[in-house]
């Protein structure tokens, strides 16, 4: 939970986790907090889920006293159905929130909702004043795409106006809604919205190393950075950009380390989970850790026989001993599939 006097971090070495529709859960969270992260925001959330209920929306808003700050990401399309669901949250104690309007999966934007909501400028806003109207002046940011199309980017003129609305913080992936994940992100988009606006601008979209988070901060003067897909391969990316904007070398991505965020993130899903569903997630996820080194196949098929959280700890540890692999690179982001992104 986040306090409602407590200020979000907002500097180029106080970096955010994104959320990240099935893998921002508590556990990774923590994890990713442990390794730098300066703030994390949900899974997103449904509004209607929130009013009309469901183990699946529920299960998406666990948390811990560690888990802060923390900022609830919502999606839908319907005002009156964030009047209702905002009292829902701030009766649990959440006071911070973020409107999706950049997920470009079509499922979501056959609703009207995520990048959808930026063809449709006057709904986003009356979508925004009733969450502000809740939870007040600066407790509300928005994460979105530079428009709907390339022929309709709108980003700069609907940055002026949630600011004018109260809006606290934007959060730009500077490519549209139809690009989905095509393409290079179009980092000077940053700068303009960063230039445009007195608010906090926060940049997401290809920083799939530190590296790429250290150059984006620079050619854009934004205020901070939301990794996205470079955390999944690497939660220790967090730690790195504030190595390399400290003017320390950061440490080298090692099997022996990955190895040991792979045990740590096994251990949290075991303590702040549990579930056989948590086990079935965390199997699935452990050979991202390995991406860049051999025998990634072996390793999938290996831990796919665990049946119990000894032998998953077990089998993961062997991630420290795979050597690197020189025909790929030592962080594969960009293959990840993009759709959690949101």
């Amino acid at each position: 939970m986040t306090p409602p006097n407590t200020a979000l971090p907002f500097a180029p070495d106080a970096p955010w986790l994104a959320p990240l529709a099935g893998y921002s859960d508590l556990p990774f969270r923590t994890l990713c907090r442990r390794y730098g992260a300066a703030c994390s925001e949900t899974e997103m959330v449904s509004a209607k889920g929130l009013v009309f209920g469901g183990y699946g929306t529920e299960r998406l808003l666990i948390t811990a006293e560690q888990d802060a700050p923390l900022v609830v990401q919502l999606f839908g399309a319907e005002p009156e159905i964030f009047e209702r669901a905002m009292p829902v949250l701030l009766a649990r104690g959440f006071t911070r929130f973020d409107l999706n309007c950049g997920c470009s999966v079509r499922k979501v934007n056959k609703s009207g909702s995520g990048s959808a909501l930026m063809a449709r400028p006057e709904l986003l806003l009356k979508i925004v004043d009733a969450m502000l109207r809740a939870a007040g002046p600066g407790s509300v940011g928005v994460k979105m795409r530079l428009g709907f199309t390339p022929e309709d980017e709108n980003f700069l003129d609907l940055g002026r106006r949630l600011e004018d609305l109260g809006a606290g913080w934007l959060t730009l992936h500077p490519r549209t809604g139809r690009q989905l994940f095509s393409g290079a992100a179009r980092w000077e988009a940053v700068g303009q919205l960063a230039r445009a606006v007195s608010i906090p601008v926060l940049a997401s979209g290809d920083l799939f190393f530190a590296e790429d988070a250290a150059r984006c901060l620079e050619q854009t003067g934004c205020a901070g950075v939301m990794f996205a897909r470079g955390a999944l391969t690497d939660p220790m990316i967090f730690r790195r950009l504030r190595d390399i904007l400290a003017g320390r070398a950061p440490a080298p991505r090692t099997a022996e380390g990955l190895a040991e965020a792979a045990l740590t993130h096994i251990h949290l899903c075991r303590d702040l989970d549990g579930t056989p569903r948590g086990f079935r997630a965390i199997r699935a996820f452990l050979p991202r850790y390995a991406k860049g080194f051999k025998n990634i196949r072996a390793l999938r098929q290996s831990l796919l026989t665990c049946r119990n959280w000894d032998e998953l700890a077990d089998k993961a540890g062997s991630i420290a001993l795979l050597e690197p692999d020189p025909d790929q690179p030592q962080a594969l982001g960009a293959e990840v599939a993009p759709d959690m992104e949101t």
